[in-house]
């Protein structure tokens, strides 16, 4: 189920490199962050200083130190990661190099449930955190 939902994610967002990169709208549902929401879901984009390729290997070389973090897909322009609460449960998380725009976009959604009561806000800030520190 996972793999088919990644495969999803994988078909309706390849595109080439340079142009921007779509993702999928968020949900009603206030469990959801995405950089190109513009309502309450909005969160900002990953800024990229620097040679856009070695900016996504360092998102990927964070993202793999995580605990929490499974690597379901990775190529060079995306990365779907899951996402293991200590609850147990599971949020998806999509990293989109948009090489043109010198971003790199991202979402994370809670797969169950209403409200993640700021989780998937709190971890984009906390990657974002790493991101810049490193």
């Amino acid at each position: 189920m996972i793999h088919c939902l990644a495969l999803v994610i994988l078909m309706t967002l390849t595109a080439p490199a340079d142009t921007s990169a779509t993702l999928p709208p968020c949900p009603a549902s206030p469990n959801c962050v995405s950089s190109q929401a513009a309502d309450s879901h909005r969160i900002e984009p990953f800024n990229i200083t620097g040679d856009a390729g070695t900016a996504f290997e360092k998102l990927r070389r964070i993202l793999a130190r995580r605990g929490d973090a499974t690597m379901i897909s990775a190529d060079e322009t995306m990365l779907v990661v899951e996402f293991r609460t200590t609850l147990g449960f599971v949020d998806d998380g999509l990293f989109v190099l948009d090489a043109a725009n010198g971003l790199i976009q991202v979402r994370s959604a809670a797969r169950l449930g209403y409200w993640d009561m700021g989780k998937n806000r709190r971890r984009m800030e906390e990657i974002r955190h790493s991101f810049l520190a490193e």
